[in-house]
């Protein structure tokens, strides 16, 4: 089982990367960093939290673990 502070760790990591990228597809989009940054900012917002949510909820099953 992962502990809590590992699930938010890989998720802190996986969003800045996510932040990044949409940062630079905002730019592409609008024309402009300030709302393509706003929108990604957002999108990495509600992603976080719908992340960390996903990966507690199957760290509390069992189902398709080798734990050694």
């Amino acid at each position: 089982m992962e502990t809590r502070s590992r699930s938010v760790v890989k998720a802190l990591l996986w969003n800045a990367i996510g932040l990044a990228v949409m940062t630079l597809a905002g730019f592409a989009v609008t024309g402009s960093l300030r709302q393509g940054g706003g929108l990604a900012l957002l999108n990495t917002s509600i992603g976080f939290a719908s992340y960390l949510a996903y990966e507690r909820a199957w760290a509390r099953f069992a189902w398709g673990r080798r734990d050694g």
